[in-house]
């Protein structure tokens, strides 16, 4: 005989091994059968929605579904921003919460379904005879559409004795979407064609065509076309022949591989959203560049796109292949050859690294990123808060695979969840080094999961934190206008005498040379390192490609 808690713990486990979470009166029963009597694996973190976050950075880099847990009310409301940020970037997870009783809300209890439901995410409640059916549901339904789901166990629930916990038929996984219907036939008659017929043709994937598993088939695409590729951030190095790759497309991207994409006449994006930043406010590609777009969505996902195929991405390249397998061009219609092998695509790809520092003395961050980027670890997996200095690890820090760098906060436009994201990352990827870059606003906002980022990544994480003392996407874009900075900037935090406090080794870096600590670190037994935490003094005037581009927008 087992109680609810118990029932939703066993059945949960059978479908997910990790779990992150903070204990309270709500999730107690839950917490307690979930370490007495499974094998899953739980992380404690020290704030609510530090337990989404590692399970929303554990599948980006993984693409294995995790769970989270809290209490209820206050513990429920601390995980909104986390939801939001996790349904906005398509992210699967489940959170297992305590919720108001059956009889009614108590003085504390908030109104925890319409909470979910307004950041758009779906709540299951528990009840008394189907908590490992909904269980399985709650786990089904995140996984079908690729979304974060509540499962919630009502406070006079937890603790009902409702008998064996029952053998439920795992989640029902979703078949990839076929383009067999006759206007997607005729669509991918019609891209064939064009592809047949093109001479600058060029292919941009983004993470759905990862999750869908189609790098083999986009590389027989790219080579059966000739075609250049690039990828969105979250796609990086998704195509296997990266000597005809221009790297990521939008405001991340190097200045003459945007161009050479505007020479393109034919581009073909597969799992990919388009939104503004990708296609740098509409400019992306050149106003004659026919755009086709691949996507399970059910429309196109930006006005510029002229062709659209709802599709999974593999099983739509794979079909466009074997159309131009029969329609290949002759070997002349080209001139000289495929467009790809014309390019010198290292070249286009190169960024401006600046020098080592800036006019007001302080580091120049595209040096000090640059150079990272030659001391980091090969092996690594990067995960990123949102703010200013994404730019820098996206110019300067190259993933090997799409799942090698998570963004969490890009999606929801939020800051402050890089401390929190350690933990799924390192949980996800037990062999390689994790890598945080943050910047001093979002940093100091995330410390409750400092000691939590550095217990997880003992001997294997770092942490760069790029201080300029200042939030600096608004004195970007509001201080330039000419707005009142004072709220706008921030007394310089310490962030490498906090990491020393919580137990890692804390760097202060004002010179590349201090970057020689990393060096160190390297040269390391992992059994004798700590947590290495670099706290980069960078100037504040030095402002990304890609800010460039929203101050221009918004000017």
């Amino acid at each position: 005989m087992a109680h609810t808690s118990a029932h939703v713990a066993h059945t949960l486990t059978t479908h997910i091994t990790e779990v992150f979470g903070l204990m309270g009166n709500g999730n107690a029963y839950f917490l307690d059968a979930l370490l007495t009597s499974t094998s899953a694996n739980y992380t404690p973190v020290r704030h609510e929605a530090g337990a989404v976050v590692a399970a929303d950075a554990h599948f980006r880099t993984s693409g294995r579904i995790a769970a989270a847990t809290t209490t209820y009310g206050a513990g429920f409301t601390n995980t909104l921003t986390a939801l939001a940020e996790a349904a906005q970037a398509n992210v699967p997870l489940v959170l297992v919460v305590g919720d108001e009783p059956t009889s009614g809300p108590r003085p504390w209890d908030v109104d925890q379904i319409a909470m979910a439901s307004a950041v758009g995410v779906r709540t299951y409640t528990v009840g008394r005879v189907d908590a490992a059916a909904a269980t399985v549901t709650a786990i089904e339904h995140a996984l079908t559409y690729r979304v974060p789901v509540v499962l919630a166990i009502p406070y006079d629930v937890a603790t009902v004795d409702i008998g064996t916990i029952p053998e439920v038929p795992g989640p029902a996984g979703a078949a990839p979407l076929a383009p067999d219907s006759e206007f997607a036939q005729v669509s991918l008659d019609r891209l064939a064609e064009e592809l047949s017929a093109a001479k600058r043709p060029l292919l941009l994937a983004g993470r759905g065509a990862w999750l869908a598993g189609a790098t083999t088939e986009l590389g027989e695409l790219a080579a059966a076309t000739g075609a250049l590729t690039a990828t969105t951030a979250l796609g990086r190095n998704l195509f296997p022949e990266s000597e005809f790759d221009l790297g990521v497309a939008g405001g991340f991207g190097a200045p003459a591989a945007m161009e050479r994409i505007r020479q393109a006449d034919v581009a073909v994006v597969f799992g990919a959203s388009l939104n503004q930043f990708t296609m740098r406010f509409g400019e992306l590609f050149h106003p004659s560049t026919s755009v086709w777009q691949v996507d399970t969505d059910d429309r196109a996902t930006n006005s510029r796109v002229g062709g659209f195929i709802r599709s999974d991405a593999r099983l739509a390249a794979g079909q466009l292949v074997s159309r131009l397998r029969t329609c290949a061009p002759e070997p002349d219609s080209r001139g000289s050859g495929p467009w790809r092998e014309t390019v010198d695509t290292a070249a286009d790809r190169a960024y401006e690294a600046g020098t080592e520092f800036a006019s007001d003395g302080r580091l120049d961050p595209r040096a000090a990123a640059a150079r990272l980027g030659e001391l980091l670890p090969s092996d690594r997996v990067v995960v990123s808060d949102g703010g200013h200095f994404i730019a820098w690890a996206n110019m300067f820090w190259e993933p090997s695979a799409p799942d090698r760098m998570a963004m969490v906060g890009t999606a929801f436009q939020s800051i402050g969840l890089g401390w929190h994201s350690v933990a799924g990352a390192a949980r996800a990827n037990q062999d390689s080094t994790i890598v945080l870059t943050t910047g001093d606003g979002g940093g100091a906002m995330a410390l409750s999961d400092l000691d939590t980022a550095i217990r997880s990544a003992a001997g294997r994480g770092i942490a760069v934190v790029f201080n300029d003392a200042a939030y600096g996407a608004e004195v970007n874009l509001y201080g330039l206008k000419g707005l009142d900075k004072t709220p706008m900037l921030i007394d310089e935090i310490d962030f490498a005498a906090l990491g020393t406090a919580a137990g890692g080794q804390g760097v202060v870096v004002r010179t590349l040379a201090d970057l020689d600590a990393v060096d160190e670190w390297n040269a390391t037994p992992v059994e004798d390192r700590r947590f290495l935490v670099l706290d980069l003094r960078i100037s504040p005037d030095v402002i990304a490609p890609y800010q460039e581009e929203v101050i221009r927008v918004n000017s």
